[in-house]
């Protein structure tokens, strides 16, 4: 896989908590210190950055942690958010374009629909690296990590809190992102497979949510209104099945398990609390800095690998205590 550019990062995997969850670490410490060492005052370059939205704590840590970034590397550097539109992120990407960037860092809204950005940043030489969703196709690396894995692993250790695969029975509510979303997709299907293994569950979807909290309240609103029999809480981002646990506080209705995927850290604390029961890691920030690392080192004509794995794991009440960090928006990887 690898191509002129970037970092190969090396996935590691331990065995945690009495379930044996396995971690996939992926180490790009060493690699931003030495980026930072070599490119810091001297990278003189104009990146962009189209985020898809700035809805959610995630992609508004990513786009924090991506300004702080590149001032410590001296870059120049501009970010835009889509606002979930795609006809607008099309926009912003030729405004960029027309601006003079060298690279474009793309967190697209789904796969096929910035396909026209992608297409006049080819016309114009400048390199796109996607972060955290992928496209189809004209992209030169991504960075992101193996969602439909985040999802295998939530289900799993959810059919085993649920009594294993002989024993889970009832319905699970799911709470999807955004439609036609790579990342959606991938953790709805991971997710799903496992589930599948489990013959006595159920999955019911909800309405698209868009990864947004306000969104997840009212969807869970109307499921729980029009289900009953419902044991788990599933959502494709943390912030969504808070949502849904807060509509669950409201109406009453105790011991059902909520899960989701981000490590946000008010959902790491909730389990710590007892009022939550799994997440998988997918830190925003090392994202980030991953993705301006290789954005930089395509720039520079070196080494690079076409996608690279950020790394996640499993946090539930066995190991959450190592997690557990109030200074920050979410778990780190260990």
């Amino acid at each position: 896989m690898k191509r002129k550019g970037f970092l190969a990062i090396l996935t590691a995997m331990a065995m945690i908590g009495s379930m044996g969850v396995c971690v996939y670490a992926a180490d790009d410490a060493a690699s931003t210190e030495d980026v930072l060492a070599d490119y810091t005052g001297k990278a003189d370059y104009k990146i962009g950055f189209s985020q898809c939205t700035l809805a959610s704590p995630f992609y508004v840590t990513m786009k924090e942690v991506a300004e702080d970034y590149a001032k410590q590397l001296g870059v120049d550097f501009v970010c835009v958010s889509a606002d979930d539109d795609v006809t607008k992120q099309n926009n912003d990407i030729n405004d960029m374009i027309s601006s003079g960037i060298d690279a474009l860092i793309l967190n697209p809204i789904n796969a096929e629909g910035v396909a026209p950005a992608i297409e006049a940043c080819q016309k114009a030489d400048i390199p796109v690296i996607t972060v955290d969703r992928n496209v189809n196709d004209g992209n030169t690396a991504y960075v992101g990590r193996d969602n439909e894995e985040m999802g295998r692993l939530v289900g799993e250790a959810l059919v085993e809190e649920l009594g294993g695969k002989d024993k889970a029975e009832g319905k699970i509510l799911e709470i999807q992102g955004t439609a036609g979303d790579t990342v959606m997709m991938a953790r709805r299907d991971g997710f799903e497979a496992a589930i599948a293994e489990a013959p006595g569950l159920e999955v019911i979807q909800s309405a698209y949510c868009d990864y947004t909290r306000s969104k997840a309240v009212t969807a869970a609103q109307d499921l729980l209104q029009s289900n009953d029999g419902i044991v788990a809480v599933y959502g494709h981002n943390d912030d969504m099945s808070l949502g849904a646990a807060q509509v669950l506080e409201e109406k009453g209705i105790e011991g059902v398990k909520v899960t989701g995927v981000d490590g946000l850290m008010e959902a790491v604390m909730a389990i710590q609390d007892g009022k939550y029961s799994i997440t998988t890691m997918n830190d925003p920030g090392s994202l980030l800095k991953v993705a301006m690392n290789t954005t930089l080192k395509v720039l520079n004509g070196e080494d690079y690998d076409e996608f690279v794995d950020a790394g996640t794991g499993v946090i539930d009440s066995s190991n959450v205590a190592d997690y557990v960090d109030d200074s920050l928006a979410f778990a780190a990887m260990k």
